[in-house]
């Protein structure tokens, strides 16, 4: 399974970035779907997560309200829109295929890991 994502950059706070994932290698519609950060010095965390028919979403709590996770399975793809983004948002930012969403807060249950995209946020 190879995983590409894309749409990172460098905005000022309170701005939008569009993060996009692109699956190949695999039937795409048998993973649930996740988006994680990294921030510098910290450990990956989960942001999002959507189940393999696109009908439920998870989302960590500093995001709810902010972020949407949405999928296309006809183009193998997933996204992370980022509205009203915070300096506390910066950081790699990683889509990886999955088993379960049960457990997205950590990256337990995901296997397969694209090679990231950058955010930052300017104050």
């Amino acid at each position: 399974v190879q995983v590409v994502e894309s749409g990172g950059g460098l905005v000022q706070a309170g701005g939008s970035l569009r993060l996009s994932c692109i699956v190949s290698g695999s039937a795409f519609n048998i993973h649930v779907m996740g988006w994680f950060r990294q921030a510098p010095e910290k450990g990956r965390e989960g942001v999002a997560c959507i189940s393999r028919s696109g009908t439920s979403t998870f989302y960590t709590n500093h995001v709810k309200g902010r972020f949407t996770i949405s999928r296309d399975n006809a183009k193998n793809a997933v996204y992370l829109q980022m509205d009203n983004l915070n300096p506390e948002d910066t950081g790699m930012h990683y889509c990886a295929a999955g088993s379960s969403c049960s457990r997205f807060s950590g990256d337990k249950d995901f296997g397969a890991w694209g090679q990231g995209t950058q955010v930052t946020i300017s104050s």
